[in-house]
């Protein structure tokens, strides 16, 4: 089998995508499937991978964010599609790169299986986030009735539609009448777990807020980019400044300034700025005592599932794909987009038993969290078979819906 992905979003220096994909290219190697990835780039040129090969195609870069490009020209990429001749073509955005394949025609095209990964939602990530202070989420949703039409349409041309967490299935299911097959996505959970907890880590980090070991931490990940809603969770945890509570964020991005300027108002929140060093990222999530996140347009939610690998619980908007990692016994909700009630779910969070809520979390490893060798054996199973079934949210069985495996 020869899949080739049409990535809109891979990029050398990329992130949640690339890490995705140079993923789905190891296992591909260990498992003898072969995987090209065609990109848009600053220039042509092929990178020879294991058992592949990444081949960029010279596109515009995207004006906000350089280290991206946006597909222009279909011919190119058709061109390479006929050569490539792929069992699998799979595109993973929405935008441009799925209209291209959606439009490859020809001998090959026919043969080949067209898979539709949904890996963004800009409605939600983009309009409602620019407009949640003065419209509703669903009104925005019935405004942008064109791109949930367009979406519809190219759905339409492919023989299946991916989507990695059961809320956005619901979501497109609900706004564009599109059914989907669920493949949650995987973390590492030897990486991610409870025993990188360090308590002398943890009294450091509040040492440097002037806090004492009684102080609660909590801690965010993700990138600096409007979508994420730093602003509002920052703004939530500096209400609580004087009730010995503490944030670091892990992250970086063009919104830097702001985020920077928002950490600076709340007083109790420490920017810790981009850390590869994914060892050290698993010990700084398992020693703090709780995650908040604030973007309500996670397609996927990994952040969320690795917090709760490392067995602490969550502080999660209530809507986006964070909310599969989601359980009362592990998490408290807000209304995305609301300072006020981001303040108040910390609030209760932390005013519950901490050891039950450790407890909960640890046994949700077992019951919530899928790994990335779980994700690519499904994908690749429902790849090899050519015409998948294709299930909508409501029909998955309850296991699969939860992401639930058993992650010995």
């Amino acid at each position: 089998m020869h899949i080739v992905d049409v990535a809109e979003f891979y990029a050398p220096l990329g992130g949640g995508v690339k890490t995705y994909i140079d993923a789905k290219l190891a296992f591909g190697h260990q498992n003898g499937v072969k995987v090209s990835v065609i990109a848009p780039g600053p220039e042509d040129r092929v990178e020879p991978r294991e058992g592949g090969q990444v081949i960029y195609v010279k596109a515009p870069a995207i004006p906000v964010d350089t280290r991206y490009h946006v597909f222009w020209n279909a011919k190119p990429v058709h061109a390479l599609l006929d050569e490539l001749k792929p069992s699998v073509v799979e595109a993973s955005s929405p935008f441009r790169g799925a209209w291209i394949v959606a439009n490859w025609k020809g001998r090959a095209a026919i043969r080949a299986h067209k898979a539709l990964f949904m890996h963004a939602d800009p409605v939600a990530a983009h309009l409602q986030v620019w407009t949640q202070d003065f419209l509703k989420a669903d009104t925005v949703d019935k405004a942008a009735f064109w791109y949930w039409r367009y979406l519809a349409r190219t759905a339409r041309r492919y023989d299946s539609v991916i989507v990695g967490s059961r809320w956005f299935g619901q979501r497109i299911k609900k706004q564009a009448n599109i059914d989907s097959q669920l493949i949650p996505l995987g973390i590492d959970i030897d990486l991610f777990h409870p025993r990188k907890r360090d308590p002398e880590l943890r009294r450091q980090m509040l040492a440097g807020f002037g806090l004492p070991p009684s102080a609660r931490l909590l801690v965010g990940v993700g990138r600096h980019h409007h979508e994420k809603q730093w602003p509002v969770v920052f703004e939530a945890v500096g209400a609580l400044r004087d009730e010995e509570v503490a944030m670091i964020q892990i992250g970086n991005g063009f919104a830097n300034e702001r985020v920077t300027n928002a950490a600076k108002a709340a007083g109790n929140v420490k920017l810790l700025g981009h850390i590869g060093d994914r060892e050290q990222l698993a010990r700084l999530l398992a020693s703090s005592d709780a995650m908040i996140h604030g973007s309500r347009a996670e397609t996927f939610g990994l952040v969320a599932s690795e917090g709760l690998a490392t067995g602490i619980p969550l502080i999660l908007p209530s809507e986006g794909g964070c909310t599969d990692a989601a359980d009362p016994a592990w998490t408290e909700l807000y209304e995305p987009g609301n300072p006020t009630a981001a303040r108040d779910a910390i609030h209760r969070l932390l005013t519950r038993n901490p050891d039950q809520l450790r407890v909960a979390a640890i046994g949700a490893r077992h019951t919530h969290i899928t790994t990335p060798a779980q994700h690519f054996e499904r994908l690749f199973r429902l790849y090899s078979q050519q015409t998948p079934p294709v299930i909508t949210p409501a029909m998955v069985p309850a296991s699969d819906n939860m992401g639930v495996r058993a992650a010995a």
